[in-house]
């Protein structure tokens, strides 16, 4: 099954009702993709949780160290992990029924994307939010 992201009208509407985004591999360096898109998102209204066991706090916010430890719904959960890991995340994801998956830009795996197409989950990958967020504006 190749990988398919919704259009890119699908795409701007998620961004415009999301308002939750969990961040799994959020980096507390500023140098880091992860830790500019994220604060970037967060600058535009977004509220993020950072997901990474090794930080504390990233961006003035706690951090968790998995997908299960977040008490309240999340609407996207943005990956900036290996394309390896993202099977893995996957799982954990389908576990706090978040709504959205999205992996970023350079990211793919068909395997998580075939699992979560089967649990009728929305999938992004290999796209970046921050261009995607620029983009509906």
């Amino acid at each position: 099954m190749a990988i398919q992201n919704p259009s890119r009208q699908e795409i701007g509407e998620i961004l415009k009702t999301s308002k939750k985004i969990a961040v799994v591999g959020l980096s507390n360096n500023p140098e880091r993709t992860s830790y500019m898109v994220s604060k970037a998102m967060q600058d535009a209204g977004y509220d993020i949780i950072p997901v990474n066991p090794t930080v504390d706090e990233v961006l003035g916010k706690k951090a968790v160290a998995s997908l299960k430890d977040i008490s309240e719904h999340v609407d996207i959960v943005n990956v900036f992990r290996r394309s390896e890991h993202l099977l893995d995340v996957a799982k954990e994801f389908l576990e706090i029924d978040a709504d959205i998956y999205w992996a970023q830009l350079g990211l793919e795996n068909e395997e998580a994307y075939e699992l979560l197409k089967e649990n009728d989950k929305t999938v992004i990958m290999d796209r970046c939010i921050k261009v995607e967020h620029a983009m509906t504006k």
